[in-house]
């Protein structure tokens, strides 16, 4: 007898797209499945006055959907790959990811100025350490304020005045279909984004064989490839949200080419590695990108912090 799929998600509007985009996607795979979608608030929703890195980073994000499959609960979970830790929780296993969105930054502002024409002094709202210290390593001149919330919230906060500009992720706003709000694309050289933005992962219990078959046909294995490099970086270098690091990998005709960089939180201090290698190398290839890291100085910064 068929049991119905259920998929653990946060209620925010971006975790319920992917996963009603995966409920979606596994329909078109499997025709006359039942899937359920388990909707879970987390402590990162619920812990909206403190900065990230202070109250334990973006695995809050997930803890309690990790523990629904856990417990049997829930069968399958939905993850924007960047809030999984690279240590994940005993008897689960990231078996599939979708090919990725748009990988990068996007700065939207009140008033359409592209970053080089915001004037000084201008308050700039972002979460994340990496976003921090990028901004403010292009433009010290500028006050970055910590921003919490979903997109909606981030948004709202911005058209109310409290910010003169934002640093979301275009994918998630791509796929909320609020694409138009993007004022400036942040992109390679000067900006790195986070490891893994832009996939969607799907997690499950390591022995649930038969949702590992279900999801199987949804596995990008390009996307694993580059995913897989960078989440090895962050592996080695035992980053969390403390740590503003930046990843980003690509593959092209079977090499896959990576950009690291660890910085310090006030952007004066910044280490970088580059590399490339065959993809079935793409593993060694992130760790020995955060082995240069280490050799060239990111351990003192981490330590900093």
């Amino acid at each position: 007898m068929n049991k119905t799929l259920r998929i653990a998600t946060r209620k925010s509007a971006l975790a319920l797209w992917q996963a009603e985009h995966v409920q979606a996607l596994l329909r078109e795979a499997h025709a006359g499945i039942e899937i359920e979608l388990v909707k879970i608030v987390t402590e990162g929703d619920r812990i909206l006055d403190r900065p990230l890195a202070e109250i334990g980073g973006k695995g809050l994000f997930l803890k309690e959907l990790e523990r629904a499959m856990l417990n049997g609960e829930a069968d399958l979970a939905v993850h924007s790959m960047k809030d999984v830790p690279a240590k994940m929780a005993d008897g689960l296993v990231l078996d599939a990811v979708l090919p990725r969105a748009n990988p990068y930054d996007a700065l939207v502002s009140r008033d359409n100025r592209l970053l080089a024409d915001i004037p000084a002094g201008s308050v700039i709202g972002t979460s994340s350490l990496r976003r921090r210290s990028q901004l403010l390593a292009l433009r010290p001149d500028l006050v970055v304020r910590d921003l919490r919330g979903n997109v909606d919230t981030r948004l709202r906060k911005l058209d109310e005045g409290l910010y003169d500009a934002i640093i979301l992720a275009c994918a998630g706003l791509q796929r909320l279909g609020l694409g138009e709000r993007i004022t400036e694309t942040l992109q390679m050289p000067d900006w790195l984004p986070a490891s893994t933005q832009g996939i969607i992962g799907l997690q499950c219990r390591q022995e649930d064989e038969h949702t590992r078959a279900l999801i199987a046909p949804l596995a990008d294995t390009d996307t694993m490839v580059v995913a897989s490099a960078e989440r090895a970086v962050a592996q080695v270098l035992e980053a969390t949200c403390q740590v503003p690091l930046a990843v980003h990998a690509v593959l092209d005709n079977g090499t896959v080419s990576l950009q690291s960089m660890v910085s310090s939180i006030d952007g004066r201090n910044a280490v970088r590695a580059a590399g490339e290698a065959p993809a079935a190398n793409a593993v060694a290839l992130g760790q020995q990108a955060a082995a240069d890291l280490l050799e060239n100085g990111a351990g003192e910064i981490i330590a900093d912090l």
